[in-house]
């Protein structure tokens, strides 16, 4: 049998895996998830990273995989040697890798994770026998909160659900999990995206819904273009069955849908905040309604929720009612009673560093968007507190922040400007918004940017205002990650508010 008959009868985890050889790409948690589903199912599995963590490395020979460490920078011997019918890469592999290129001009199949996932996922069926639902979500932004929302819905609904995938959880934990789920909420970067447009017809993905939340230049450097990010994130519609669920406010998330290859009889269900037309879901003078998922849709809706209860859940910021009428909508597919969406609603709060308001002193609102990663999800933190003091910069991974910088970063009081990437962020300012004071934060060493940011902002706002870390740029440059920067700003800020604010450290030194 050819290898690729072989990888053909590979749909399940009953199949035949056994001795297939298989190379994994990265040893992080998911390059560990995928070695640990492999070597049980009998494969004959070789591991290379350029480093990994003490405990992966230790626990790879117990589950009988074997480890290679060193640099990947060019093709290495050992695998070669090995000579793999099958490699599947960690997301953070780049269309552009050395070894992603060797695997594809030598005509080894590539799969990520999540093509494993699919095609091992009868591994705990539902009481009827069947594999569970998949909902797939993507997005430049709000991902992850819509993931969450959506399987805090489904459970609210009656169902067993997870969220899975690029949130934090591998789909093949959840997969393998032995308590079974309804429902898998899938969370996917466009990495992991770009890996499913790689698939054969076998190790295609059927979800029972999908959206692509909203769309804007992320990732560039991975991805190569524009035209490639976008591509990439349209393939989450690719196959769906019941419902494809678009931002009606977002044109290219609408032409994803349209160009999309669906299971005949799925359905468009739109979203945004303005009145929803039949098919959609939307606001109706305060009230969340749903015109899609009932018979009369022509002439009726069912009442959600009001924006006033979001309101005193803290959850009715623009962007994250967004987010609650697409998991609203993902929801009501699998037939989730308006009842049940509501109530969740009422329990539910955001994570960190999620537009959170982190202190109220003496007049001023210090809120932690860390999470806020791109010039998309920035703009929505600005739309949410306009006028704030803007903390803004870091590693802009390629993308261009004038047009962010020329619309609603106009309306700033004044910008904090940190990170390595300073000099473009100060120059946008000087060419799009030159009204608005600069304040730069050339603090070498970690641990003293952000105290220097709170003393900038404290200075700027005295004893009224909001103070926005919304960076709109990766963390990468000067912290492990949004979430140190986001809990190294709260911890300045506490320490100021610890010091008091009648010293003069908070005196604005002169702008740029």
């Amino acid at each position: 049998m050819s290898t690729e008959t072989r990888l053909a009868t590979l749909t399940s985890w009953n199949s035949d895996w056994s001795d297939l050889r298989v190379a994994v790409l990265g040893l992080s948690m998911t390059g560990f998830s995928v070695a640990d589903t492999l070597t049980e199912l009998g494969a004959d599995v070789l591991v290379l990273a350029e480093s990994a963590e003490e405990e992966y490395a230790r626990l790879l020979p117990v589950i009988g995989a074997r480890l290679e460490l060193g640099p990947l920078d060019q093709v290495p011997e050992a695998l070669t040697e090995f000579a793999p019918e099958v490699v599947i890469a960690s997301p953070g592999f780049a269309p552009s890798h050395p070894v992603i290129r060797w695997a594809q001009e030598s005509g080894i199949a590539l799969w990520g994770d999540v093509e494993l996932a699919w095609r091992v996922r009868d591994k705990v069926p539902r009481p009827d026998g069947t594999p569970a639902d998949w909902v797939l979500i993507t997005g430049t932004n709000g991902k992850t909160t819509t993931t969450q929302l959506t399987a805090s819905l489904l459970v609210e609904g009656g169902l067993r659900a997870a969220p899975c995938g690029n949130i934090g959880v591998p789909v093949l934990d959840a997969v393998r999990d032995p308590a079974g789920f309804d429902a898998l909420v899938v969370e996917l970067s466009s990495h992991q995206l770009w890996y499913l447009g790689l698939s054969q017809a076998e190790g295609e993905l059927y979800p029972h819904a999908s959206v692509c939340l909203n769309l804007a230049d992320d990732h560039l450097v991975w991805h190569g273009s524009a035209r490639a990010y976008r591509d990439a994130k349209a393939l989450v519609y690719r196959n769906t069955r019941v419902a494809c669920v678009y931002n009606k406010a977002d044109e290219a998330t609408r032409i994803m849908v349209e160009e999309a290859e669906v299971v005949d009889g799925a359905r468009a269900i739109g979203f945004d905040l303005g009145i929803p037309g039949p098919s959609d879901i939307g606001v109706v003078e305060g009230l969340i309604v749903d015109r899609a998922f009932l018979d009369d849709r022509a002439r009726s809706a069912l009442e959600i929720t009001t924006v006033a209860d979001l309101q005193e859940a803290g959850l009715a910021a623009p962007h994250i009612v967004q987010n609650i009428l697409a998991a609203s909508a993902l929801a009501r597919s699998l037939a989730v009673e308006p009842e049940a969406i509501h109530s969740a609603l009422q329990s539910f709060r955001l994570d960190e560093h999620r537009i959170q308001i982190i202190a109220r002193h003496r007049g001023v609102t210090w809120v932690d968007d860390s999470k806020a990663t791109n010039p998309h999800a920035a703009a929505s933190s600005l739309r949410a507190y306009p006028g704030a003091v803007w903390v803004v910069g870091g590693d802009l991974k390629g993308v261009d922040i004038a047009d962010l910088v020329a619309t609603v970063g106009a309306t700033a009081r004044a910008a904090v400007v940190i990170g390595v990437e300073r000099a473009a962020v100060v120059a946008a300012f000087e060419r799009h918004a030159p009204q608005v004071p600069v304040f730069e934060v050339d603090a070498g060493e970690t641990g003293q940017v952000m105290s220097r940011v709170v003393e900038i902002a404290a200075g700027i706002v005295e004893d009224e205002g909001t103070v926005l870390l919304a960076p709109a740029a990766a963390s990468f440059d000067q912290f492990s990650s949004y979430a140190d920067r986001g809990h190294r700003f709260a911890e300045a800020v506490q320490d100021w508010i610890d010091r008091g604010s009648a010293d003069d450290t908070g005196r604005t030194p002169p702008p740029l």
